[in-house]
């Protein structure tokens, strides 16, 4: 109820939807799937935005070429980014795309079936993600993050994490004259 109160108060051109590819790195049993999700902006301190999204995946044997999935995952996915630190410009004067990193905290609630992870069929994860960045302001805009995510649940454990993420604002804001 309360994300639908802050989305309807809140301008189109603040929020974006937010696609992305998310796996966990290593050998042995890996998490691979996609995100999908709400990004809106905030000022809050040093966080720039807070997204709320779903992820669907599978988990895949590392070891094996050919028939290395087992089972279905789903989980709950709440993040949170600081803003960009701008590193450069990339195209013309006219049209410059800016280049930059950041850093996002995401917690993730995950359900698994047939899980063959340790711990059990579900568990939670928190992630430190720092990453970099492409483009902002009213276009759509490029993140790759990279950072460790721990898993609790029956048994604890460390992984990489690794996303590609794409955000597509939902409106443009429009001078009028």
């Amino acid at each position: 109820m309360l994300v639908a109160a802050g989305a309807l108060s809140t301008p189109l051109a603040a929020q974006s939807a937010a696609l992305g590819l998310a796996a966990t790195l290593g050998g042995g049993w890996q998490i691979e799937g996609v995100d999908i999700g709400y990004q809106r902006s905030v000022r809050a301190g040093l966080f720039q935005s807070v997204a709320l999204g779903v992820r669907l995946g599978g988990f895949i044997d590392e070891g094996q070429i050919v028939g290395g999935t087992q089972g279905f995952v789903v989980g709950g996915v709440l993040s949170l980014r600081t803003g960009m630190a701008h590193l450069a410009d990339v195209g013309n004067e006219g049209s410059a795309a800016p280049i930059g990193i950041d850093v996002t905290i995401e917690a993730a609630g995950y359900g698994g079936i047939n899980s063959p992870l340790a711990q059990g069929s579900s568990w939670a994860s928190v992630s430190i993600l720092p990453g970099i960045r492409f483009g902002d302001g009213p276009g759509a805009r490029y993140s790759f993050v990279v950072g460790p995510t721990v898993f609790l649940g029956k048994s604890s454990d460390i992984r990489a994490f690794a996303g590609l993420r794409f955000e597509i604002p939902l409106a443009h804001r429009t001078l009028h004259p």
